[in-house]
């Protein structure tokens, strides 16, 4: 038997919607073309996110993001069922977030006698943060040589980061645990961030010693990692029955 399909082109919404209330198959089969649709839109979506998280092609990783989006929103606009907008926006920009400090702390704390994180770590650090150029891989982990710095390497790579990542991937699937330990995430953000600011005020002295642009610089480079922080109201105030057990 030949199941009926709907066009994706937009303005087609109402035709589609009606179809399947009229008939239950349709409905069946406007569930699949949704998770087709969804799914097709995520892998823009992850993959712009994760080119994003990089050191040297990050700027090459946002037309993927949002081709994703338009995506998203164009089989939206057709009137399949797809994630809501907001729940996409913070669901990525938290997994960028948790990306980008994973893989630039595991480039410091492991791979820091590379030529590329040796060039780039260090141009940071003589650009904006003396932490990653002041003695550079002379400590015995290598990498950076500010005191402090290793401990919370250490410490949030394989806790905080590598959470809010695998949070991320439930929330964006809209699962109920999800939604709950992004909340966690969040606020557990919030205990580093003032550990990490104290970190960065108390070795001031190492750390903005004869940069470039020191402490301003840093707060315009950082203000990406205020996200965590914004989405904490929407994450208290949305509907969970929208997430699934």
């Amino acid at each position: 038997m030949n199941l009926p399909t709907f066009n994706l082109r937009r303005g087609n919404g109402n035709t589609a919607i009606a179809a399947a209330s009229a008939n239950p198959l349709n409905f069946d089969v406007q569930h699949e073309q949704s998770r087709l649709a969804q799914r097709q839109a995520d892998r823009w979506l992850i993959v712009g996110t994760l080119v994003m998280s990089t050191f040297t092609v990050g700027l090459f990783g946002l037309p993927l993001f949002l081709r994703g989006l338009w995506l998203q929103r164009r089989a939206q606009q057709s009137g399949l069922s797809m994630r809501p907008l907001m729940v996409t926006l913070i669901g990525y920009s938290l997994l960028l977030d948790g990306a980008a400090n994973t893989i630039g702390w595991c480039n410091d704390l492991i791979a820091n006698h590379s030529l590329l994180t040796r060039v780039l770590l260090t141009t940071w650090g003589n650009f904006m943060d003396g932490g990653y150029f002041w003695h550079y891989n002379e400590l015995g982990l290598g990498g950076s040589g500010a005191p402090g710095e290793k401990a919370w390497q250490i410490g949030l790579i394989f806790s905080l980061f590598t959470m809010r990542m695998a949070a991320c991937i439930g929330f964006l699937q809209m699962k109920r645990w999800g939604h709950q330990w992004l909340i966690v995430g969040c606020w557990f953000s919030l205990v580093y961030s003032i550990g990490y600011i104290t970190n960065m005020t108390i070795y001031g002295d190492i750390r903005y010693a004869g940069t470039a642009f020191p402490v301003i610089a840093w707060w315009i480079y950082n203000v990406i990692w205020l996200a965590p922080f914004l989405a904490i109201p929407y994450l208290h105030t949305v509907d969970r029955e929208i997430f699934s057990d």
